[in-house]
């Protein structure tokens, strides 16, 4: 694996794996709030139970951590990986007003937070498409 590689994966990969580890056995309270605001990207979420939910979203934050940092996970399939799991926060992103300024684009003040993941989006991307 190439530096290069080590430190696209490595970084977001960690990052992930503390996100993920940070939501497990979270309270109900908490879960619930963390699903209604998925919900307002992935409206389907709304149906679901709150804990499973909760538990999704940490064991999905596990896994594509633990893609990234693992270094036999070829990086297209972590990539790929990545760029899903950033797709899916981007659109709740993109889907709440609050989120962006008039232009529908730009981060409001409550949005910088979600902004983040096109960054993560960039790195899947640039995993999937790189050569070698």
């Amino acid at each position: 694996m190439r530096i290069s590689n080590a430190i696209l994966r490595g970084i977001p990969g960690a990052y992930l794996l503390q996100s993920g580890y940070g939501k497990l056995g979270m309270d109900a309270q908490a879960a619930e709030g963390l699903k209604q605001f998925a919900a307002t990207g992935v409206p389907q979420f709304a149906e679901w139970d709150s804990q499973t939910f909760a538990t999704f979203i940490a064991g999905s934050e596990l896994a594509v951590g633990a893609a990234l940092v693992t270094p036999f996970v070829s990086k297209r399939l972590a990539g790929a990986g990545l760029l899903a799991f950033s797709a899916g926060l981007l659109s709740m992103y993109f889907r709440n007003p609050e989120m962006t300024q008039e232009d529908g684009i730009r981060p409001s003040e409550q949005g910088i937070q979600l902004s983040k993941d096109a960054f993560l989006a960039a790195i899947g991307a640039a995993l999937v498409v790189q050569k070698k």
